[in-house]
């Protein structure tokens, strides 16, 4: 076999068996401990904590402050809350490792997904809302994204996502 057909039989079996694939891989170790479970169950909502500063393009991580905001009372003997509280009173963000990340050269907005779209955070997070701690859940490869532009009938041409070169 020729190693070009050998590199492109092996691609195919390589992204056949992925797609085929129910791993989830396991929650990234995070700086400290946190359930989106519990915090959804006592009322707070994605976009509660989960902001898009214009233009919209990125959900962003909620300042310590909003944190702090309920655990000067809830939980304040933690030791994660009394570190919570630490990386507030040093006004420093929470080093959170990203679980969800697109690529530099595709141009993506939360905000005409959420608003203009009407998607459901789940759509591209898995559900988040039943879990202790965020994990990947959800293909956000090009082909799944593809996959549901055309499901809802969204544009699919490369310049839509990708900017020309």
């Amino acid at each position: 076999m020729k190693p070009r057909k050998a590199a492109l039989v092996l691609l195919a079996a390589v992204t056949a068996a992925a797609q085929s694939s129910t791993y989830t891989p396991p929650a990234p170790a995070q700086p400290l401990p946190f359930s989106h479970k519990t915090h959804i169950s006592a009322g707070l909502d994605c976009k509660d904590c989960h902001t898009m500063a214009d233009p919209g393009d990125k959900a962003g991580f909620p300042p310590t402050s909003k944190c702090m905001a309920c655990h000067v009372e809830i939980k304040k003997d933690s030791p994660a809350i009394q570190k919570l509280a630490d990386y507030n009173k040093k006004q420093e963000p929470i080093p959170w490792k990203r679980v969800y990340r697109v690529p530099d050269y595709v141009s993506f907005s939360h905000k005409s997904h959420v608003t203009t779209a009407k998607l459901a955070c789940e759509t591209c997070h898995g559900a988040v809302r039943d879990n202790q701690a965020m994990r990947k859940e959800k293909d956000i490869s090009m082909a799944a994204c593809m996959d549901c532009h055309k499901a809802k009938g969204a544009p699919v041409a490369c310049d839509f996502c990708h900017d020309p070169q």
